[in-house]
């Protein structure tokens, strides 16, 4: 018995060898729940459906404590239970003995043994069971403990797979023994391909801040005897986007001071410092955007002040012009600051009416027709195209800012179209061009804030990476949603859907 650690099997085992020494009919094991109540887990000599009618032998006893102090584990009142159990099932029981499962005082469960005839369990059938017991409560004992164990492995390795984070489990020399999915979803690797190799082969960080253990070489001398050693750096990856990790080695030592395993996390920091880059890339921008019309105007209020200076017609009204449009682009930059707070705060407003959009497109593309001479601009809007249900002035914002874009990165000119079609439930609106194009790496992060395609034009175009943020916005505060399809060098095309009504 004590040799198995399947605890059902340990039961099966403790009681048909129980009944077997004595020649009972009946059999039960009840273990004591953590609750204190008792329940069946096994049982000999009787169909599953008449266990219900055991319960008699089950409630209403006393304190278990109360048990041994008082009794010695003896149950009060036995016989008149067993009666009653022998009505309920329709056998002829007249004999039961109980025994205790207890180990070290601490009462796991009960075992109950029933037969019928006149012969009532012996005194040495008695010794000899409680000898039994105290063995079947060792093996019990040793059962659950191992169950536990089972269970709380199973738990822990649940909570190892499935975390967020990457975990993994290293030997003394660095091999792996245990590594969740997050890591092998950021190393890009199978789980057979990594188990066993030395953590150095995946987990080698590039522009690393701090120690990489994978790396060293006496592990043992460069781990804490207490505490972590952090790094951070860029994974190196067969395939796909950046990512960048903190990752947070932890020795485990045993009594003797030696090293048994290392604990690794790693987490995935990538938009952390993408945030952090953005925020410097933002400061740097706006900083330009902003010092650019500021010194224009500037400079030339400063000229056309000039007392000394006597300036014609044609002179102050060029100089005025340029004022005036470099105030407009800097009041055009503060508005789009503006609501890219406001819908960050989530209290960007619509002011909904009836919108026609090819009339709103003629109206934007007149508009910047006058402003190029490489472009040239078709509407392709079908004649039924359905009024929507929209705010004219954000819609417009859209518009302009998807023109303003295909103008700026198709610089040797070339047709932009704006057109669009209807279905039964929404319109979608499209503007293409024959520009540069966008990277596929590129276009999923198109849409997020301050965030410009990395290119030598974007570093001779103005922008502060605003436009597609607001877009996406204003077209999703509307209820619909937008896209590009792009190839390098064969231009761009952004689609924005709106619902009909």
């Amino acid at each position: 018995m004590t040799a198995r650690l399947d605890i059902g099997a340990v039961l099966r085992l403790i009681l048909s060898y129980a009944a077997e020494m004595v020649g009972a009919e009946v059999g039960l094991i009840a273990l004591r729940e953590p609750d204190g109540t008792l329940k069946v887990v096994a049982f000999y000599g009787i169909p599953a459906h008449l266990l219900p009618r055991f319960a008699p032998l089950l409630t209403d006893l006393p304190r278990l404590v109360d048990l041994q102090q008082r009794t010695g584990w003896q149950i009060p009142d036995l016989q008149r239970r067993l009666n009653m159990v022998a009505s309920a099932v329709g056998m002829p029981l007249e004999q039961i003995v109980s025994l205790p499962l207890a180990v070290d005082e601490e009462l796991l469960g009960i075992i109950y043994l029933l037969r019928s005839g006149g012969v009532a369990f012996s005194h040495d059938d008695r010794r000899l069971l409680m000898a039994f017991a105290a063995q079947a409560a060792i093996a019990v004992r040793n059962a659950r403990l191992y169950s536990e164990l089972v269970a709380e492995k199973q738990r822990l390795d649940a909570v190892i797979e499935n975390s967020a984070d990457g975990i993994m489990i290293l030997d003394p020399y660095r091999r792996v023994e245990t590594i969740n999915r997050a890591l092998l979803r950021m190393i890009g690797r199978r789980r057979e391909d990594v188990l066993g190799k030395h953590c150095s082969e995946f987990l080698a960080l590039r522009d690393v801040t701090g120690k990489n253990l994978c790396q060293g070489r006496d592990v043992e001398i460069e781990l804490p005897r207490q505490g972590t050693v952090y790094a951070e750096g860029e994974l190196d990856r067969p395939v796909g986007k950046r990512t960048v990790v903190g990752v947070r080695f932890t020795p485990l030592w045993d009594e003797a001071g030696c090293l048994r395993n290392i604990i690794v996390n790693v987490v995935d920091i990538t938009r952390y410092r993408e945030a952090e880059e953005m925020k410097t890339t933002f400061i740097s921008v706006i900083s330009h955007e902003l010092k650019t019309p500021v010194a224009l105007i500037k400079g030339y209020a400063t000229t056309l002040a000039r007392e000394d200076a006597h300036w014609d017609e044609e002179t102050l009204r060029e100089g005025l012009h340029i004022i005036e449009e470099e105030s407009d682009r800097l009041n055009g930059l503060i508005d789009n600051l503006l609501d890219a707070s406001r819908i960050q705060a989530g209290v960007l407003k619509l002011e909904l009416g009836d919108v026609s959009v090819p009339q709103l497109a003629r109206q934007v593309v007149e508009r910047f027709s006058t402003q190029t001479e490489k472009h040239r601009f078709e509407l392709d809007f079908p004649e039924d195209f359905p009024v929507v249900l929209a705010d004219e002035e954000r819609l417009r914002q859209v518009l302009n800012n998807l023109i303003s874009n295909a103008i700026k990165y198709s610089p040797d000119g070339g047709v932009i179209r704006v057109g669009g079609w209807a279905d039964a439930d929404q319109v979608t609106v499209y503007v293409a061009d024959q520009g540069i194009g966008i990277p596929p790496e590129e276009q999923g992060r198109l849409f997020q804030r301050f965030y410009r395609v990395d290119s030598s034009l974007r570093r001779k175009t103005q922008g502060a990476g605003l436009g597609l943020f607001l877009c996406k916005s204003l077209v999703e505060a509307h209820g619909g949603r937008i896209w590009v399809r792009s190839e390098p060098g064969k231009g761009s095309t952004f689609f924005f859907t709106l619902p009909r009504r």
